[in-house]
């Protein structure tokens, strides 16, 4: 490129061209050269006059005109037009390449001596042929843009260093470059990369610029072996990864290896090569359209932006509303106020002013007639007089000349609640969430059992409070629930064997309920014996160890099942059998044996050892009075009033019974008992309202309250160390109370329906502790019906 220069050049300036404009001779000049350049000349003696005149004169005539011009006895240069007798001789200016020009035009003569009108002519410093400007003037030239494309990237190219090919972060300028690599080297790459021993010890370094030429100049050279020169690569080592030439296969260290042909392997490494840039071709791809989606995001959260800005600035500017409104308001009030004490002031600064006139007038009556001259006149008036005055003067009394009113307003505007809502105004979540993800790499049967696990979006941010986990019947029926918590893992037994069941999970908070997650189509293992209402196995007199397997998975029996379920391992010495009961079996009957070579001297209902379940209380959705402790099992309360605390886990099916044993009762306070809806009220006693059914206690008896309605008085209350059981039979849809393992009162209510928590309401004086897992008592499971 460096021998192109001159071709870049102005030859006029001899600088590169700025703004070129192509001549219709097809040579190029700056336009401020090609302005610098002009010649006027009278409209009488321009070409295209005389050629209108019939002078038969053409473009190389006027060629020769120039070149007679050229030189004048002054060796000046150009000069005007010969044939122009009327333009004066111009000296002329040289070129920095040669080439004259002739300067700028003189300054037009004042009006007077005004020559007649004149053409602009310009003649072609590199081909000299004359040109006849028209009235466009230069603009009638185009401009050469793609010269002056040519010149940038000229520009660039030389003023950019050349760099170190090999340099990792930042490259350094380029210190030398091998011939034989074609790479440009900086002195720590080349002593790193190139070191002058071996092979490379061969190669020829040159300078970078002459290494830049070099390798635009030399034409491609076939490849040469670097350890024979004169001999080209032929083959391809495999295990050097190299080709080689025939003589280092038969001499060299390659005689051993394996190799193949040069060209097969050419092929073979572009096909590979290919195949590669196939698969980023399709990351590539992908890449543009995650941008696309990208770019889509942006405009989306612009708009999203604006629209949100405005329903902010609509809700700001409803408070501000709102607050003059009560500025208003408050300002009425000071208005009246305001008002009230001037007529309270008015009306005494009235009063006292006709007093005041009274006893002036008074007074004034009396200095005359002290004046009197006349005993006996005045002794007839005297008496009346001095009477009037003691009451004038008793008129005054005290109290009279205070003033009923004060001056200042006893108004005082409390806003320190409504300042610290305006610091606590913030952005809350609104939205339901977004539909769980099931991970299909964690889901899986065994048996009859299934494990499902899920979890929310990656990018989601909306809060969730629990979710709700939906089976079908293994027929393809409709879905029900099986369970609702928190927890992301749930493990489902109890279900036919060798059936297809399908499932679903969504998310819920506050806000509402998420749409449904893809549905998870699941195949459990196929029995070859009968399923079994009953599993007849023997238990041993002493309390069996029950293990918790997991401790948020359900136990089913096609019909949904209460949150938080557990299943559990019952192992004995003698033999381990492994109990996955379903609701149905939970809630059979009990089962008689026959007990041959066992070590076991009593049988155990199955339904006292497994229809159990352990949860704790829910410090989330407890009033803020609440004071937990004991991992939460135990709980009391920092206020005087009643306030709400429910369990964590809520039953919609099935048998279930806890215990609440009594750690504090004082005062004879009346703490409630019971279940609950998840939304009950928090700061009222259990039973307040229709969301809560419970029974409230004292130390002599007892009372059931479901919607502030009171019924079925009992006597017998708690004291401190006393038991309050609850038991909630969802299968005949009926709660019951025991206080020290005995009922309390009748059965307490009938026709539950629905999901319930357990509840208890409580004040600072009473604290409970909560027990769960235990079997059934036994005043229940006396009066159950036995097939």
């Amino acid at each position: 490129m460096e021998e192109m220069e001159e071709e870049l050049k102005c030859p006029v300036c001899g600088s590169f061209y700025r703004e070129p404009i192509i001549l219709p001779c097809s040579h190029n000049l700056c336009q401020a050269c090609a302005r610098n350049i002009l010649v006027q000349t009278p409209e009488s003696e321009s070409p295209q006059s005389r050629r209108a005149s019939g002078s038969a004169v053409s473009d190389y005539d006027y060629l020769d005109l120039d070149k007679m011009s050229l030189y004048s006895e002054a060796d000046s240069g150009y000069g005007s037009y010969g044939g122009f007798a009327s333009a004066p001789t111009t000296p002329c200016q040289k070129s920095p390449n040669g080439v004259r020009v002739f300067p700028p035009t003189a300054p037009p003569p004042p009006a007077a001596l005004a020559p007649p009108p004149r053409n602009a002519c310009l003649t072609c410093p590199q081909c000299h042929r004359s040109l006849v400007l028209d009235e466009r003037g230069l603009r009638g030239f185009p401009r050469n843009r793609l010269l002056e494309g040519v010149i940038d990237r000229y520009q660039q190219g030389r003023a950019a260093a050349l760099r170190c090919q090999l340099c990792e972060k930042a490259p350094k300028e380029a210190a030398v470059m091998c011939e034989q690599c074609d790479v440009f080297y900086c002195d720590p790459c080349r002593l790193r990369c190139h070191p002058p021993r071996g092979p490379l010890a061969k190669h020829r370094l040159v300078p970078p610029a002459q290494g830049r030429v070099s390798r635009r100049l030399s034409p491609r050279k076939i490849s040469t072996c670097t350890d024979h020169e004169l001999e080209n690569h032929s083959m391809y080592c495999v295990q050097c990864k190299s080709p080689v030439c025939y003589q280092c296969l038969e001499e060299g260290k390659h005689s051993s290896h394996e190799v193949k042909a040069l060209g097969a392997m050419w092929k073979l490494h572009k096909s590979q090569l290919s195949q590669a840039l196939n698969g980023l071709s399709d990351r590539a791809k992908e890449a543009k359209e995650f941008l696309v989606q990208l770019r889509n995001m942006v405009q989306q959260i612009q708009e999203n932006s604006v629209e949100f800005e405005a329903c902010l600035v609509a809700q700001c500017d409803a408070l501000i509303d709102a607050l003059n409104r009560r500025k208003a308001q408050l300002l009425s009030r000071v208005n009246k106020e305001h008002e009230h004490k001037l007529k309270v002031v008015r009306d005494q600064i009235s009063h006292c002013t006709v007093k005041l006139r009274q006893t002036t007038g008074l007074m004034e009556y009396c200095l005359e007639v002290i004046k009197e001259n006349d005993p006996s006149g005045f002794l007839q008036i005297s008496d009346a007089l001095i009477r009037r005055v003691h009451l004038t003067e008793d008129q005054w009394g005290k109290g009279t000349l205070t003033p009923r009113m004060t001056t200042d307003f006893d108004l005082n505007l409390d806003n320190a609640p409504l300042l610290q809502s305006i610091h606590q105004l913030d952005f809350v979540q609104m939205k339901v969430p977004a539909p769980p993800i099931l991970q299909l790499e964690e889901c899986c049967t065994h048996n009859n059992s299934a494990t499902l696990s899920w979890k929310q979006p990656p990018l989601s941010t909306v809060q969730v409070e629990g979710y709700i986990l939906e089976l079908d019947d293994g027929n393809g029926g409709q879905f029900r629930e099986v369970y609702v918590g928190k927890e992301t893992m749930c493990t489902v037994d109890g279900l036919h064997y060798n059936s297809t069941y399908s499932a679903r999970v969504k998310a819920f908070n506050k806000t509402g309920v998420s749409p449904y997650s893809k549905t998870l189509v699941l195949q459990t293992s196929e029995d070859t014996q009968s399923e079994e209402q009953t599993l007849p196995f023997p238990v041993p007199l002493e309390r069996s160890q029950l293990r918790r397997m997991s401790p948020f998975s359900s136990t089913l029996n096609l019909q949904p099942s209460f949150p938080g379920r557990s299943y559990f391992e019952l192992r004995s010495s003698a033999h381990q059998l492994s109990l996955h009961s379903s609701l149905q079996s939970l809630n059979s009957a009990g089962c008689n044996f026959d007990i041959q070579g066992t070590p076991y001297s009593q049988l155990v209902d199955i339904k006292k050892m497994v229809a159990v379940a352990w949860f704790s209380f829910d410090p989330a959705s407890a009033h803020a009075d609440i004071i937990f402790s004991n991992d939460n099992l135990t709980v009391t309360c920092n206020s005087y009033d009643d306030r709400v605390v429910l369990g964590k886990t809520g039953f919609s099916k099935g048998l279930h019974y806890w215990e609440l044993s009594i750690d504090r009762y004082d005062n004879h306070p009346d703490p409630a008992f019971g279940v609950a809806r998840i939304d009950v009220l928090k700061d009222a006693m259990l039973g307040k309202d229709d969301k809560a059914w419970a029974m409230y206690v004292d130390n002599n008896r007892s009372w059931f309250m479901h919607n502030n309605s009171h019924t079925n008085r009992t006597e017998g209350g708690i004291t401190k160390g006393a038991t309050v059981g609850v038991l909630l039979d969802l299968t005949r849809r009926t709660l019951t109370f025991s206080i020290n393992e005995d009922q309390q009162g009748p059965v307490a209510f009938e026709n539950l329906e629905g999901l319930f928590f357990p509840a208890v309401s409580l004040n600072r004086n009473v604290q409970v502790t909560l027990h769960t897992g235990l079997p059934v008592p036994e005043f229940y499971t006396s009066r159950s019906t036995m097939p």
